[in-house]
């Protein structure tokens, strides 16, 4: 009897010291395949995107579903939800397939005759982007799981784009609105019946809402003068009745706004100063004008941080990109 008891003791010990083994195998299994790489699939059809390096300033040919990657990983924060990750590779391959469509790449004479043989640049003149190189150098030791999201958003969006009447829209996106989104005649002039003004509230919360910027009012009147070619008057460069009239739009950015003896866009003094938004007010204390705007972008189409603020509160990609384009349907690319 005292045989088989130790018989029994040993044969529960090794079951007990077995256990945590295949706990720890199993937990480890897991975790191995939560951190396996998400990477993209091609195919013999997918098209090649010409992309001019402006820095670089030498033209890269990268299959569709890559230069997707790289533009979302430029143009979003990786860390933002899912949802808005997949909404913005929606806008980003449409963005491209509107271009493609379209045929005309003579802006990019304007970058030199090393941009001749281009389709798109990596500037926000068209859509940011970053190579994987650059991305390793960005996200240091972030690379592997921000990699993964960017991947997933585009691999789950593969070919995915936004139509109007069966033809790829002009997909506009940007940062954060003031609250509510533009009509795209008040910013870019010509009217897109996609993109029109809607509530964005929610972006009241990004970090890039409001801010405030001093410049000396000489410093104002120099640079609105070279950007637009529009000579100031001398006497107009002082008193706190420099700035006299400003007519707004139905978002409640400055449509037009009258400086010294001059009247200029919103759009104008935005480009011109650097500021963030046409949405601004001002105020003037002696030979100082200081800005207070809100939002970041040009206010057209969809929201980058509403995005990311309507995925947290539940909305799916798709949701998303039907809010902030309007009337559109969600296609395959050719």
């Amino acid at each position: 009897m005292h045989k088989g008891f130790v018989v029994y003791v040993v044969a529960f010990l090794s079951v007990m010291l077995a256990v945590p083994a295949l706990v720890t195998y199993f937990d480890a299994s897991t975790e191995s395949h939560a951190n396996e790489p998400i990477r993209l699939t091609h195919d013999a059809h997918e098209p090649i995107i010409r992309v001019f390096l402006t820095k670089e300033r030498r033209v890269v040919a990268i299959p569709l579903e890559s230069y997707i990657r790289g533009v979302v990983a430029a143009e979003m924060p990786a860390h933002f939800h899912l949802e808005a990750l997949k909404a913005q590779a929606m806008a980003a391959r449409t963005y491209i397939a509107e271009r493609l469509a379209k045929g005309d790449f003579s802006d990019m004479r304007s970058y030199g005759k090393a941009a001749e043989d281009a389709q798109v640049t990596d500037s926000p003149d068209h859509q940011a982007f970053l190579t994987d190189e650059q991305l390793k150098m960005e996200w240091k030791d972030r690379y592997p799981s921000y990699s993964n999201r960017v991947n997933q958003a585009v691999q789950e969006t593969r070919g995915k784009i936004l139509l109007y009447k069966g033809k790829p829209i002009y997909a506009a996106f940007f940062s954060t609105s003031n609250g509510q989104t533009e009509n795209a005649e008040d910013y870019f002039r010509q009217s897109y019946p996609y993109l029109r003004s809607v509530p964005s509230p929610w972006d009241r919360q990004s970090p890039k809402y409001r801010a405030q910027i001093r410049f000396a009012m000489s410093e104002v009147s120099r640079r609105l003068e070279a950007f637009t070619g529009k000579k100031l008057i001398a006497q107009s460069v002082t008193g706190a009745k420099w700035i006299s009239e400003a007519e707004r739009t139905k978002s409640d950015r400055i449509r037009r706004i009258r400086i010294g003896d001059q009247w200029f866009t919103g759009r104008q003094v935005r480009e011109a100063l650097g500021l963030p938004s046409t949405d601004f007010t001002w105020s003037i204390r002696g030979g100082t004008i200081m800005f207070i705007t809100q939002g970041y972008g040009h206010g057209v189409g969809m929201s980058q941080w509403g995005a990311n603020l309507l995925a947290k509160q539940g909305r799916s990609a798709e949701e998303i990109v039907r809010y902030y384009y309007r009337g559109v349907t969600i296609g395959n690319w050719r």
